[in-house]
């Protein structure tokens, strides 16, 4: 089986999972809330606020662009046009799936935070670009990139919570779905090439 196959198969499954009980499972829920708390440990830090400002969904377009423009310098025109879709069509699956959910930001989130809460905007938005500039440039930059992507991952996913403005399975939620987005992308990608 074909690994994109086998990884849109998997991330289906959790994320369909988690549709299902955020929707349904009291205790689900409770069980949500109550490692939401035991993970926070401050309500507002700057440093959390400027790694939540850099990885704002808005501005990830900006840095889309800016990459697909780069691509295009390199006549990758095809790859250019692939990174903009890719990260268009996870946004919009996005936030189809945010309007569709209505989950409720936790209890005393930050006051710049609006909006629905399942699935993390911020979290959809790195991962699938960390995806994006992994695809582009692990061939030449190897371990070393994916370290920093990882890094920049954990350090969006650490300021959500600490910035209580999603739950666990809200994080979990926005994985899943770049991680099923993206391999239905590179389907397409590869079918082209």
């Amino acid at each position: 089986m074909d690994i994109y196959i086998w990884l849109a198969s998997l991330s289906a499954l959790i994320l369909l999972l988690l549709i299902f009980n955020v929707r349904n499972s009291r205790r689900f829920n409770l069980l949500d809330h109550w490692l939401h708390h035991k993970l926070v440990r401050q309500r507002d830090g700057i440093s959390w606020q400027i790694v939540a400002f850099i990885n704002d969904p808005k501005l990830l377009v900006v840095w889309d662009v800016f990459l697909a423009s780069f691509l295009m310098s390199k006549n990758e025109t095809l790859l250019a046009f692939w990174a903009l879709f890719t990260l268009g069509f996870t946004d919009f699956v996005g936030i189809v799936l945010k309007k569709w959910m209505h989950r409720k930001r936790p209890i005393m989130h930050s006051s710049l935070e609006d909006g629905y809460s399942f699935p993390s905007g911020h979290v959809l938005g790195t991962t699938i670009m960390a995806l994006i500039v992994w695809r582009l440039f692990a061939d030449t930059l190897g371990s070393k990139l994916l370290l920093i992507l990882i890094l920049i991952w954990m350090m969006v996913v650490i300021s959500r919570i600490s910035l209580k403005a999603h739950f666990p399975s809200d994080i979990l939620g926005a994985t899943s779905l770049a991680v099923f987005c993206f391999s239905i992308c590179q389907q397409f990608l590869l079918l082209v090439i």
